[in-house]
């Protein structure tokens, strides 16, 4: 299999076959994030040669009978049937509709178990494809895009590079629903700075109570030394929320929710991970956030933070 880099994936994609389309993201601006920092160019497309040859190898590990006896003698599992493919890289949707198509058709024609696609995305990826394309995207198996919306605050958005707005956001996900194709949203807590948490978390439920986001996960804030937001900060432009500061956002964020949704906080980047489904769990989510206010210092929330391995 052809993979370049530190593969990236939601943790709800664990099962999903890994398919490497593209490498690094179209954008490369956002301040805050360094996840790509590490390869030695902002963007490339994976040949199809190279696609077709890991589907290939896909195919022969999960069909092939000699491949299955080798796996038994060596002790591993039956490789099950693959049911999903999730295709790696910052933003594989920002590929033209053609390419897209042509990569569903590569999975059904050596993968044919495979029923439905993922893939992370851009709010303005989805701004390159028609109405028409989305709904033949949506038959051919794309069913679910992960968006890192981050916030709904216009001024943060503008100051971190994201290159859309809040209406964008509306706009370009009410096209997603027309067209059947499920979405779920990333939350970055501390995004707004200091004094501004619970005004983004508001304008983000603002956003969200429009919309129908299967999931809304949340990622806290982590500055590294390699990042635009920290020069940013050395040069007195911006000033990093608390970490205390963040879970009161977190929880106004969940107070303003409006919709059926499924909340978690569980990646790394949270010292502390939780997760339930709203409207039902939204008091014991508030409660258990309230609690951690209560018991979690400051300077210990802070050392988890500054403790923290690069994500």
């Amino acid at each position: 299999m052809h993979y370049t880099g530190t593969i990236w994936r939601p943790p709800y994609e664990a099962s999903s076959l890994l398919l490497e389309v593209t490498a690094g993201c179209t954008h490369h601006g956002c301040k805050f994030c360094t996840l790509y920092h590490q390869l030695p160019f902002e963007f490339r497309m994976s040949p199809l040669e190279d696609v077709e040859r890991d589907l290939q190898e896909v195919q022969l590990w999960s069909t092939d009978p000699f491949a299955m006896l080798t796996a038994r003698m060596q002790g591993k599992p039956r490789p099950e049937r693959i049911r999903r493919a999730f295709l790696v890289g910052a933003n594989p949707f920002v590929l033209k509709y053609e390419r897209l198509m042509t990569i569903a058709g590569l999975i059904r024609q050596y993968i044919p178990s495979v029923k439905t696609i993922g893939c992370f995305a851009r709010i303005t990826d989805i701004t390159l494809k028609s109405d028409e394309e989305l709904v033949a995207l949506h038959q051919a198996g794309y069913d679910s895009l992960t968006i890192g919306m981050e916030t709904g605050d216009d001024e943060a958005l503008s100051f971190m590079n994201k290159g859309y707005t809040a209406a964008d956001i509306v706009k370009q996900c009410r096209r997603l629903d027309h067209a059947g194709i499920h979405y779920n949203f990333f939350y970055l807590a501390g995004i707004s700075g200091t004094g501004r948490g619970e005004i983004g978390a508001r304008a983000t439920a603002d956003v969200c109570n429009q919309l129908h986001p299967g999931l809304i996960g949340v990622n806290m804030l982590t500055i590294y030394p390699e990042s635009e937001l920290y020069q940013e900060i050395q040069r007195g432009n911006w000033k990093e929320e608390g970490e205390v500061e963040k879970y009161r956002e977190i929880c106004t964020l969940i107070k303003n929710l409006q919709i059926p949704v499924k909340f978690a906080a569980l990646g790394a980047s949270n010292a502390f991970q939780f997760q339930g489904t709203l409207p039902e769990d939204k008091n014991a989510l508030i409660e258990a956030i309230g609690k951690i206010i209560e018991t979690a210092g400051e300077g210990d929330l802070r050392e988890y933070r500054r403790n923290l391995p690069h994500l």
